[in-house]
């Protein structure tokens, strides 16, 4: 049978970015199970450090949503930390509007989540003219936030968990704009071997300025019927005009002709990183 999550022993620390009741945690017990100990932090920065520290044995991070895109940042500390993925899910997105128990919408003044929460929920918000919309650091956050300050005239977006989790009250619910609202969310751990079952391999890799380069990497996967589901560019600070590609390939880093490619690649890339060889849930 192929193993499908990445095995953790019960009680294994596992961090994410944000407060308890985020999608993240979500996701982290969606791959890991639920029975870890959710470890929340304030920054992704701080995530990758906790893994690479030990102070956790994984961590859980989003990589790209359905309708905001890729989180860039999360790109470039996959690139600067040696770990590596060894899982992803994808998480259907429910945005709700969240405020202490008793409290109407006749009283909203301000809403507050992370600033993608607030894109992805544009049309309830222009409605709500005068309102003011405030950016916060998380979704949870924001629900943690108007509860601790006793806000009693203002809102937060975010997860039913974190109503649940905060004693908050779920005004609207799924107010996102699109239901084809996901998110994708990757499994970190420290590097030592491929997880078995691997689905997908992950690589980062730097190229000469020659013409035709590109065209030339990518050419070793379409030669060997590898399909890329991901292709990301990202500049390397320090050097204008130079660039980092990110790509996801449908298949195990084990796979032959995913061996031949990934050689045939190093030929011609001065810098290549496997990032992981992954199972999806």
């Amino acid at each position: 049978m192929k193993q499908k999550t990445f095995q953790v022993p019960a009680g294994s620390r596992i961090a994410f970015q944000g407060e308890q009741g985020s999608f993240s945690q979500k996701a982290a017990h969606k791959i890991f199970g639920t029975r870890i100990e959710p470890v929340s932090c304030l920054s992704f920065e701080d995530v990758f450090n906790a893994v690479a520290h030990k102070k956790v044995e994984c961590a859980v991070i989003p990589i790209e949503n359905t309708l905001a895109g890729s989180i860039h940042q999360n790109f470039d500390l996959l690139a600067h930390h040696s770990l590596e993925i060894v899982g992803e899910t994808f998480l259907r997105v429910e945005h709700n509007l969240i405020a202490h128990p008793g409290v109407g919408m006749r009283r909203i003044e301000r809403i507050y989540s992370h600033p993608a929460a607030l894109e992805q929920c544009k049309r309830l918000l222009r409605r709500l003219r005068k309102v003011e919309k405030i950016s916060y650091y998380d979704t949870a956050g924001s629900v943690k936030l108007i509860r601790d300050q006793g806000m009693r005239n203002a809102a937060a977006i975010a997860s039913e968990d974190a109503a649940r989790i905060f004693g908050m009250k779920i005004l609207r619910r799924r107010i996102e704009d699109d239901p084809e609202n996901y998110t994708r969310f990757l499994a970190l751990a420290q590097r030592k071997k491929f997880p078995a079952g691997g689905e997908k391999t992950s690589i980062v890799f730097g190229l000469k300025n020659e013409p035709g380069i590109l065209f030339k990497a990518l050419s070793v996967f379409a030669l060997r019927n590898i399909q890329l589901t991901k292709i990301e560019s990202r500049p390397i600070r320090g050097k204008p005009w130079e660039y980092l590609f990110y790509l996801d390939l449908q298949s195990d880093v084990r796979n032959r002709e995913c061996v031949h490619a990934l050689r045939h690649l190093r030929e011609l890339a001065p810098y290549l990183k496997v990032l992981g060889s992954y199972p999806s849930l």
